[in-house]
């Protein structure tokens, strides 16, 4: 490739930064310049009447704003076609009913290359750069969906669902224990850094992945534990759900319990899974550790996982599709775990990470009492990407532009919504100086993109153009 010059209003969280530090690490550049270099990677980021002399021959592609890519930090591969699925109702309802048919279906190959070719779409016309996805039951619609991810240049951590255990409606999916646990090695080895050998490079990464710990046993869990102790120091992940649902009486996390006779539900997937939270083999909890949900979360959960270096994928779309209750934000930043934001298609109805921000600021703003927060743009801008990047241990690569990380940015035409472009056109008016300015113009940036306001997508410097479709 060569190099490139980007010029626009840029926004992204700078350095290090966390959700405390969001706020004071926002930058703003009004006409800004990203330059990247022939490799791919942030050469050079400041005001484009500052360009070093050294850029000035570079060509400049133009854009009215510029973005780091979005990282979603959670959504399922096999539910692509079952967004809005109506008659479900809450969490296991709903999955009896509407999700474990629809993931069925992936095991017929042709469906299955369909599915991974609309995925990989949706996910390019969202400006999702990189995602830990869900993955599918069947290791030919796992090759499919790397595969298709591979071709296309997207950055993906996935693994295969594991289910060894469940309702009659998840039987297709199902296989048995010791099964499970080699079906999840293979897939490690098939798929774990296969592009380039490297950590430091890989864009294609693998994870293990129970479904969540209703859908298996405590001998999987042990298995998968042993299995897992093995590859962590390769930069295996760990991703499932966490205290999703817990409707009065027979909800996940009370069933959860009341299963295992554990203590609170993170102890399954902390190795303590055995009656009254014994220890029951190796956990799972750590750096690359992502749990979604956490809605229903205790203290001593929260403070668990951050103690392991843990981290949250929170889907606040999704938790109002299913009536499973709001993620106490106030609670959970205190913690001091990071939280990344996940679409959680199909659960989830929005493919655009700023859509879910945009839930992400109305749920909190409505929690009751002193729980309310109105959270701040840059706080918001920095849970879509960098803390998404955190979370997946990506941070030294993606998430922000600080110069030497790898190029991964959005470009936005604000006309191309042009409810967008007239709500940007008012957002400053009554700015009281640059800061404020700068604020209001990144929330009705954030609170309004749409997806076809979203000119380009770039990973690695590298504008993602998919291919024709091969399936039919």
């Amino acid at each position: 490739m060569t190099a490139q010059v980007v010029r626009g209003h840029v926004f992204h969280v700078a350095g290090n930064a966390t959700l405390a530090t969001a706020v004071e690490a926002l930058v703003s550049l009004p006409d800004g310049a990203l330059v990247v270099d022939d490799a791919g990677s942030v050469a050079w980021l400041g005001p484009y009447a500052d360009l070093p002399p050294a850029y000035a021959d570079v060509p400049v592609r133009r854009a009215d704003f510029v973005l780091p890519g979005f990282v979603d930090a959670h959504l399922h591969y096999p539910q692509t076609f079952a967004v809005d699925a109506y008659g479900g109702g809450q969490l296991l309802d709903w999955l009896e009913r509407c999700i474990f048919p629809a993931e069925a279906r992936l095991a017929d190959g042709d469906t299955a290359g369909r599915v991974a070719e609309e995925f990989v779409r949706r996910r390019v016309a969202a400006g999702t750069t990189t995602a830990m996805v869900f993955g599918s039951a069947f290791p030919a619609a796992q090759d499919a969906l790397f595969e298709t991810h591979r071709e296309a240049g997207l950055r993906l951590v996935s693994g295969r669902g594991v289910q060894t255990v469940g309702p009659p409606a998840a039987a297709p999916l199902l296989t048995g224990e010791d099964e499970a646990v080699q079906l999840v090695a293979d897939e490690i080895e098939r798929w774990h850094l296969v592009d380039t050998g490297e950590p430091a490079t890989s864009k294609l990464q693998v994870a293990v992945v129970p479904r969540f710990s209703l859908s298996v046993t405590r001998r999987t869990l042990a298995a998968l534990g042993e299995l897992y102790e093995g590859v962590r120091g390769r930069g295996v992940y760990f991703h499932s759900h966490l205290s999703e649902n817990d409707r009065p009486g027979d909800g996940e996390v009370t069933a959860v319990r009341a299963t295992y006779q554990v203590r609170d539900y993170l102890d399954t997937y902390d190795g303590r899974f055995l009656p009254g939270s014994e220890v029951g083999g190796p956990g799972f909890l750590g750096r690359r550790s992502v749990l979604a949900h956490a809605v229903h979360c205790s203290d001593r959960e929260l403070a668990r996982l951050a103690e392991t270096g843990s981290s949250i994928a929170h889907c606040p779309t999704s938790q109002q599709f299913l009536g499973s209750g709001t993620m106490p934000w106030r609670r959970t930043s205190a913690a001091g775990v990071t939280v990344a934001a996940g679409t959680d298609i199909g659960a989830g109805d929005e493919w655009l990470i700023p859509r879910v921000l945009n839930d992400t600021y109305k749920v909190h703003l409505s929690e009751p009492g002193t729980d309310s927060i109105a959270l701040a743009p840059a706080e918001l801008l920095y849970t879509g990407t960098l803390a998404g990047a955190q979370a997946l241990d990506l941070d030294d690569r993606i998430g922000n532009f600080d110069v030497g990380k790898d190029a991964d940015f959005v470009l936005v035409e604000a006309s191309g919504w042009d409810p967008l472009a007239r709500a940007l056109e008012y957002a400053t008016q009554q700015a009281e100086d640059e800061i404020v300015a700068a604020d209001q113009t990144l929330f009705a940036l954030l609170m309004g993109l749409r997806e076809p306001a979203l000119k380009a997508v770039l990973v690695a410097g590298h504008e993602i153009n998919l291919r024709p479709l091969r399936w039919g």
